[in-house]
C-alpha cells in the first residue's frame, strides 16, 4: 500500500502528539459527507488508505475504535475485504473488541456469505471478545435471522459452489446448497437410519430451548418420549450448544445433547456412516450418536457423554502453570492422532474440524498392561484408553463425491486453516493432516503453528511451504 497522495504530509504536520490520529479523522470526515454528495469516493479512498498506512503498526491505536471504524471504511472501498480483514488480525487491530467480529459478521451477512458470518461470530466469542454479552447477544439475533431464511425458503446459491476444469471437480463441500443436495439425495436411506425421528412441526415442549442459552442447569425437557435433566452445558458452537444430561433424572445414564437451530442432519448422517465402516474395535476412538430428533426449526442429537475433557482442555492446564506437555505423552497422543485419521481417510471420510477442542480424552476403567500387543493392538484395557474424535458437522463422506472431486472451501477456522486453503488452492486430506500438525505443535509448545512460505534453495523453480517451530 503506497502513499501517494500529497495530503498525507500535510495532514500529518498537523497532528498533534497527544493524538496524531485525530487531524486524520477530521480530514476523513470531511471527505465522507464530500463523497455521499457528489457521488465519487476516489479522494475518500485514497485518504483512509494512507491513514491505515500511516498508523497499522502504531501501537496506540491497536486498540482503538476510532481507527478500527477507519479499517472498516477501507474495506467496505474494496474488493477484497478477506484480504483486509486478515491484515486487521495481522496488525492485531482490536483483537479483543467485539466490535470487530459484529462489524465483520454484519459485512459478510450482507455479501450472503452467511456460513462465513457465523464462523466470525465463533471466532470472536472463541477469543473472549469484549463486552461478550453483547456479542453472544448479536449472534442469537444473527441465528435467529438464519433460521427464518431457512423455514423460508429464501437462501439463493450465494456462491459458486460446483466448477469444472481438464476434467477434475471443484466442489465447496460446506457450502448450504452442497449439503442441502446431499441431504436431499441421501434422504431415503437416513429416514431408514435407527434413532433417526422425524417431526415437520416444530418444537413444542414445556421449555422451550431458545431459554436453555440463557439458564440450563437441571431443566427438564421432554423430546420424543424421554425426559432429559439438563447438568450443564459441555461446550457451545456457531450454530449449537451442548449439554450434558441424564436421561430420565438416571445419574448412570448420561449422554451429551447437540441442540442446533437452525436443524441440521448431516451430523447424524456422518456418524451412521462411521458405525456402518468403521470396525467395531476401533469404533470408540470416533464418537456415537444414539438418536436424531429433527424438528422443522430445531434438531437434538443425542451422542455418548465422556466426562474427561478434550484434549485442548489438558493442553491448557499445562500452560496454566507455564509448563507444557510432557514429552512422552505428546508422542503417545501423536501417535493416538495418526492412528485416527489413518482409520479415517481409508474409510473415505474427511473430518474437516480436526483441532483439540474435538478430541474427548478416553481413559480405561481397568488398569493399563505393559503388554506390548496390547499397546500396538488396541486390545484389552488399551482399547478404551485414548482419544475420541467428535462434531462431525463438517464431515466429508468422499464415497458422495466422483474420484476426480476436489475441495474448495475454507474452514475460516483460525489456526487451522491448511496452506491450500491459505493459497485458494483445491484440498482433500489436508485439512485434517494440517490439522494434526497444528495439534502436535500445541502440545508441544502452547501455541498454533507459525508458517510462512519461503524459496527453496534446492529447487529454484518452486516454492516449499516450511514450518518454523
Amino acid at each position: 500500500m503506497a502513499v501517494s497522495s500529497r495530503n498525507a504530509e500535510s495532514i500529518s504536520s498537523l497532528s498533534s502528539t497527544d493524538d496524531p490520529l485525530l487531524p486524520w479523522l477530521q480530514y476523513i470526515e470531511k471527505a465522507l459527507q464530500n463523497s455521499i454528495q457528489s457521488n465519487n469516493s476516489t479522494d475518500l479512498d485514497e485518504l483512509v488508505s494512507n491513514c491505515i498506512y500511516t498508523f497499522r503498526a502504531d501501537p496506540r491505536y491497536r486498540d482503538d475504535v476510532r481507527f478500527l471504524k477507519i479499517w472498516f471504511l477501507h474495506m467496505d472501498g474494496s474488493s477484497e475485504y478477506e484480504r483486509v480483514f486478515k491484515e486487521m488480525e495481522q496488525n492485531k487491530i482490536c483483537l479483543r473488541n467485539a466490535l470487530l467480529y459484529e462489524s465483520f459478521a454484519l459485512f459478510l451477512e450482507a455479501k450472503g456469505r452467511l456460513i462465513d458470518a457465523c464462523m466470525i461470530y465463533h471466532l470472536g466469542i472463541s477469543r473472549n471478545a469484549q463486552p461478550l454479552g453483547r456479542l453472544k447477544k448479536a449472534q442469537v439475533l444473527f441465528l435467529e435471522r438464519m433460521s427464518e431464511r431457512v423455514t423460508n425458503g429464501s437462501f439463493q446459491k450465494i456462491e459458486n459452489d460446483v466448477s469444472s476444469e481438464n476434467g477434475e471437480n471443484f466442489v465447496n463441500p460446506w457450502s448450504v446448497t452442497t449439503l442441502k443436495n446431499l441431504l436431499q439425495k441421501m434422504n431415503s436411506e437416513i429416514v431408514k437410519y435407527e434413532g433417526y425421528h422425524l417431526n415437520n412441526k416444530a418444537y413444542t415442549g414445556k421449555v422451550a430451548l431458545s431459554s436453555l442459552q440463557k439458564s440450563a442447569r437441571h431443566k427438564i425437557i421432554d423430546i420424543g418420549g424421554y425426559k432429559y435433566q439438563i447438568k450443564g452445558c459441555a461446550g457451545q458452537g456457531g450454530f449449537a450448544q451442548v449439554f450434558k444430561a441424564y436421561v430420565d433424572s438416571n445419574p448412570n445414564d448420561v449422554v451429551a445433547l447437540k441442540i442446533q437451530k437452525p436443524p441440521f442432519p448431516w451430523e447424524f448422517y456422518m456418524y451412521r456412516q462411521l458405525d456402518m465402516r468403521i470396525t467395531e474395535q476401533e469404533r470408540a476412538n470416533f464418537g456415537f450418536s444414539h438418536r436424531l430428533h429433527l424438528y422443522s426449526d430445531y434438531s437434538i442429537l443425542v451422542s455418548d457423554y465422556l466426562a474427561h475433557g478434550t484434549l485442548q482442555d489438558a493442553i491448557n492446564s499445562n500452560a496454566v502453570i507455564g509448563g507444557s506437555m510432557e514429552e512422552v505423552l505428546c508422542i503417545y497422543y501423536t501417535i493416538e492422532l495418526l492412528h485416527i485419521i489413518e482409520i479415517l481417510h481409508d474409510t473415505a471420510i474427511i473430518h474437516g474440524d480436526f483441532k483439540p477442542d474435538n478430541l474427548l480424552i478416553r481413559y480405561s476403567r481397568d488398569d493399563l498392561t505393559e503388554s506390548k500387543d496390547d499397546f500396538c493392538m488396541h486390545t484389552g484395557p488399551w482399547r478404551d484408553q485414548g482419544l475420541c474424535l467428535v462434531d462431525w458437522g463438517r464431515g466429508i463422506d468422499l464415497s458422495l463425491f466422483s474420484e476426480k472431486t476436489k475441495f474448495i472451501g475454507d474452514s475460516r477456522t483460525s489456526g487451522f486453516r491448511c496452506i491450500e486453503m491459505q493459497e485458494n488452492k483445491p484440498w482433500t486430506f489436508q485439512v485434517d493432516m494440517y490439522g494434526l500438525c497444528v495439534i502436535v505443535h500445541t502440545m508441544l509448545h502452547n501455541s498454533y503453528m507459525e508458517i510462512e512460505k519461503r524459496a527453496s534453495p534446492e529447487w529454484w523453480l518452486c516454492l516449499s511451504t516450511q514450518i518454523t517451530l
